[in-house]
């Protein structure tokens, strides 16, 4: 069995963070939400995986790898445009030639992970095996209709919805799932859409299995669910400190404080991560706070936030719910007359008090 994980997209609803950076490498946790899929797969027992990607290719390459770190085998499949999930299917018919494969969304995050679902699908060999969970919004997702605990109907983001069950971003497929994106037409969306190709299957009697998970499950596009899912996943780890504290500071609850940070007369209440070569001086590191590699924070309060590589900040009251750039700065300003002073990106979100 092989897998396919699909990294293209353009990840607008984390803009400007994805303006420069694929939105699956935003760090949860402080690993790149990709890794985890990567690691899901892995633990399936596949190590044959494609790789989708886009215009963040190159970046997606240099992280990723040929796969050696998971004692797995990386192939990247080029997609030149975000052409809908049934067209990274097309696209890679070649690399799956008649195997069985999971298609894996790289934003996604599913706890649990999807061993036993690779067992269950190799057990009943269905033509097709998709994940479904009761969500708050089903608009906003793939929705899935059952009758008799059966798949009658697959609409893409209805704006009235026949059900609460929405398409999880892990697929189970046969070589037949071919002949349906090769039948299906674009979308009023102008993609392929994957809803038209399961419904192809469904329409020509083949045999699609509904599995409904009872775990959590994030897709994480947007800055809530990226928080909540670095909340759900600090949650999980062991304290772990490894770097420098001196004795001025305090650690309270799960931390993991990495090689090479430095702990100066500050109070870290986890839980908490704190990434390799980071300073953090005179200052509160707050709960389902996960701060990247190379950061300094000085005088400032921050919780609930996800900060990335190399960013500084400097003399701020307080941060909270909040996803901070790679090598960005935020600091109070001393000159006078006194004002925000703001160079902000497109489709930035800043509240001021």
């Amino acid at each position: 069995m092989k897998a396919l994980i699909l990294s293209g997209g353009k990840g607008t609803r984390l803009r400007p963070i994805t303006h420069t950076s694929a939105k699956q490498l935003v760090p949860v946790a402080n690993k790149p939400i990709l890794f985890y899929g990567i690691e899901a797969i892995k633990a399936a027992g596949i190590t044959d995986i494609g790789i989708v990607v886009g215009e963040t290719k190159e970046e997606i390459k240099a992280a990723v790898g040929d796969g050696s770190k998971w004692k797995a085998k990386i192939t990247y499949i080029e997609q030149e445009e975000p052409l809908g999930l049934a067209h990274a299917v097309k696209i890679s018919q070649d690399f799956i030639g008649k195997d069985c494969f999971v298609m894996f969304l790289g934003d996604n995050l599913i706890k649990d992970g999807i061993t036993s679902l690779v067992k269950e699908f190799q057990k009943n060999s269905p033509n097709a095996q998709i994940l479904l969970a009761h969500v708050p919004h089903p608009e906003q997702f793939g929705v899935a209709e059952l009758k008799n605990d059966k798949v009658v109907k697959l609409v893409e983001k209805p704006k009235e919805p026949k059900s609460d069950l929405a398409l999880v971003g892990v697929y189970m497929f046969d070589k037949n799932i071919f002949t349906a994106v090769n039948n299906i037409k674009p979308s009023w969306r102008n993609e392929l859409e994957i809803t038209d190709a399961i419904q192809y299957l469904i329409d020509h009697d083949f045999n699609v299995h509904p599995h409904i998970i009872n775990g959590w499950w994030k897709d994480t596009g947007k800055l809530d669910d990226i928080l909540e899912a670095n909340r759900i996943i600090l949650e999980t780890m062991q304290t772990k400190v490894e770097g420098k504290i001196d004795n001025k500071s305090k650690l309270e609850g799960k931390v993991v404080i990495e090689k090479g940070a430095e702990i100066i007369n500050s109070v870290i209440r986890g839980p908490v991560i704190i990434g390799k070569e980071s300073k953090i001086v005179n200052s509160y590191i707050g709960p389902f706070t996960s701060v990247y590699f190379g950061v300094t924070i000085e005088n400032s309060e921050i919780e609930h936030s996800i900060i990335l590589e190399n960013s500084k900040i400097t003399d701020i009251k307080r941060i909270e719910d909040s996803l901070v750039g790679q090598n960005a700065e935020i600091l109070k300003s001393k000159s006078k007359p006194l004002a925000y002073r703001i160079m902000v990106g497109d489709s930035s979100r800043v509240e001021v008090l």
